[in-house]
């Protein structure tokens, strides 16, 4: 994901400014608490609640309440300094990282914060990448700096072996480690001097005020640190500890006083992106748009557009030809602040609100025009589970898949699936207490009691080598279309790219487009049933026929090709694996060492610091499921925790791996072809 920067609209100083921020973080890093006490400076609560308590105003839902964790971004707004400011709160949970993923693209920038007693935790390390990919300014908050072992030092230390960017301190602390722990902000003097020292590595006027023992005049360094945060060069680092509001002034300050604001990523036309939906018994679908340009009055018509799969589309490929956008009109808009809402009537450029009477919205849709559309890869659901009816009873799957279907509205990733007839449905997830969240959600909004299976993980599948994907559909008449692929492997992670443009007289391009079409939906289904990836895919050869062709042929005739060459080459299983950190007593490091090894994982050289030993491993996700419970026994539940998705490799083990294909198979030619075209209905 690249965010762009619209240098012009900073020019614009008619232009209302917004700051919306993300508070972003590993599970109780204190995202919430701090959220909470940043409200209550700024007036926008009278009382600031407690996360133990279930008291804070971001956390609404029942179960975070019950379970004293976020699983729903949450927007706030209010203002500082004569600056409004859209706080979005984010679950730091690895399992509703999707939250944080949709959250990033509708944010000016990030507030990062890192306990200063754990310190730089996996899921913490991933958020940090994601944000240096997407080009998006990043604040850190060193939280917990009440605690005993506050380490502060070290953090910054781990945080620059992380990210590119210059650390600069923008806060001191006296008495760290002790519960009577304070904050104030650095003075004039500090802050030249840090400034000029941050800076030194990435600006060269402050390396050659630096190599000259001089400073940097204060203004001047402020000029200065605005750009190079703006540049996503520079990060400031403010300590505090958020439980008793230490610190949290001085964030408020330096945030609305050197961070930039919505003009950095402002368009000229309307766009806007949906970040969040809900669904409110009152107001049926919540759409929360982040407005990049133009505005959103009640009563206006939107156009809601979906981005394209992620297929890398060569510039000579004919394009897939695009659907009409969907238009409906705006009833009402809203402002949050948490489960609390006002009526607005109108979205400006650059704000955060809540759009309500879009029936047909979803979570990742752009309103408008799609000119940021921009992903940022953070979350891949890995496990599969089948939902049913918790009494059996089949009459209602169809209501338990409609829930779930609305649940995927808010949520793209559980991606719920259910053909008519079938008895069972089958949903993606992360973990297990995202499961728990979902049954939570099904009895307490829809009423539905649901059992779910023990989850299975989701293999993927690539070709195993180069080779031709060739299929020709001229009988029975009247149809006519030849598709001919050429297929290559791709290293691990690179994904699909399609590429390749046939002379229009051999092959109109509206037909090319249909190939190009139907082969991005071939990808969901290889040879095992496992989406596929990692491969290039060239269209080399085919034609129509004059009279012959109907302009549905060729989505019967790519999906042969593109089955009956993986069916040629042959498809190779992916499996996929977790990243996992554990901090433990030395005295147990023989016992982690074993676990490793027994899940045919790879792990580096451990890290002892302290009497405790840190050990980073990546491990298969089929073999690891378990570990967090064996680890919590062998340790007595001293050692930590911490994992994220890795990626995948080539499957190690000798099982067969197989994923029941929903539909017809097109390598049955004859009952695909009637399936196809509307003339056999499957099982």
């Amino acid at each position: 994901m690249m965010i762009t920067v619209n240098s012009e609209s900073k020019k614009n100083t008619q232009q209302q400014v917004f700051h919306n921020i993300g508070i972003l973080a590993h599970v109780d890093a204190g995202k919430t608490t701090l959220t909470e006490q940043f409200l209550y400076l700024t007036g926008a609560i009278r009382n600031a609640g407690s996360v133990d308590a279930g008291t804070t105003a971001t956390d609404s839902l029942s179960v975070e309440k019950q379970r004293g964790i976020s699983v729903r971004t949450a927007t706030a707004s209010t203002k500082w300094n004569g600056v409004t400011v859209n706080i979005i709160d984010t679950p730091g949970h690895i399992d509703f990282a999707g939250e944080v993923e949709r959250a990033i693209s509708a944010l000016d920038y990030a507030v990062v914060i890192v306990s200063a007693v754990e310190g730089v935790r996996a899921h913490t390390e991933n958020i940090l990448k994601i944000l240096d990919t997407a080009n998006l300014p990043v604040a850190v908050f060193i939280n917990k700096i009440d605690r005993t072992g506050s380490d502060t030092e070290q953090v910054i230390k781990d945080l620059r072996k992380i990210s590119p960017r210059a650390y600069m301190v923008m806060s001191q602390i006296e008495n760290e480690g002790n519960e009577n722990a304070c904050v104030k902000a650095v003075d004039s003097e500090t802050f030249c001097l840090n400034a000029t020292q941050a800076l030194a590595d990435i600006c060269e006027e402050a390396e050659e005020v630096f190599l000259n023992d001089d400073l940097l005049e204060e203004k001047r360094a402020e000029e200065l640190v605005r750009e190079e945060i703006s540049f996503c060069r520079l990060v400031p680092v403010v300590f505090g500890s958020a439980k008793y509001s230490v610190g949290v002034r001085e964030l408020a300050d330096m945030l609305v006083k050197y961070m930039p604001d919505s003009r950095r990523r402002s368009t000229e036309e309307l766009c806007g992106i949906i970040f969040k939906v809900e669904h409110d018994k009152a107001h049926g679908k919540v759409s929360h748009v982040r407005l990049f340009g133009g505005e959103i009055a009640n009563r206006d018509e939107v156009e809601l557009l979906v981005p394209e799969k992620n297929v890398i589309t060569d510039s000579d490929a004919v394009e897939i030809e695009a659907k009409p956008a969907i238009k409906e009109k705006v009833s009402q808009i809203k402002k949050f602040c948490g489960s609390r809402s006002s009526d607005i009537g109108i979205i400006k450029s650059g704000d955060v609100a809540a759009v309500c009477g879009l029936p047909s919205a979803k979570t990742g849709q752009f309103i408008g025009s799609v000119s940021l559309n921009e992903s940022s890869g953070l979350v891949h659901p890995f496990l599969r589970v089948r939902v049913t009816p918790s009494d059996g009873d089949p009459d209602k799957i169809p209501a338990l898949s409609a829930a779930l279907s609305e649940l995927s509205d808010e949520e793209p990733y559980i991606d719920a699936r259910w053909e008519n007839g079938q008895k069972e449905i089958t949903i993606s997830t992360t973990g297990k207490i995202q499961l728990e969240v979902m049954d939570n959600m099904l009895r307490e909004r829809y009423g539905l009691s649901a059992d779910f299976s023990p989850p299975t993980v989701i293999y993927k599948e690539t070709p195993s080598g180069k080779g031709f994907a060739r299929a020709r559909y001229t009988m029975p008449k009247p149809c006519w279309a030849v598709v001919e692929f050429l297929f290559e492997p791709m290293p691990r992670g690179y994904g699909v790219s399609y590429h390749g443009r046939l002379p229009s007289n051999q092959c109109y391009y509206r037909y090319q487009s249909h190939i190009h079409t139907s082969f991005n939906s071939c990808l969901e289904q290889g040879l095992y049933g496992w989406e596929v990836t990692d491969f290039k895919c060239t269209l080399v050869g085919g034609e129509h026929h004059t009279i012959h062709t109907h302009p549905l042929d060729f989505f019967v005739c790519t999906p042969m090709a593109f089955m009956n060459g993986l069916s040629e080459i042959g498809s190779t299983i992916l499996e996929p694996l977790l990243k996992i950190r554990v901090t433990a007593p030395e005295e147990l490091s023989g016992k982690i060492f074993s676990e490793v090894i027994r899940m045919g994982g790879e792990y580096d050289t451990p890290v002892i610091r302290s009497d405790n030993v840190s050990l980073e491993a990546v491990v298969p996700v089929a073999t690891s499921m378990n570990f967090p419970e064996r680890l919590a026994t062998l340790s007595s539940g001293k050692a930590v925790l911490s994992q994220s998705f890795y990626g995948y490799r080539e499957c190690k083990d000798n099982d067969e791996h197989i994923n029941p294909r929903r539909g017809v198979n097109p390598l049955d030619r004859s009952k695909w072809i009637l399936w196809a075209r509307g003339a056999y209905q499957s099982e």
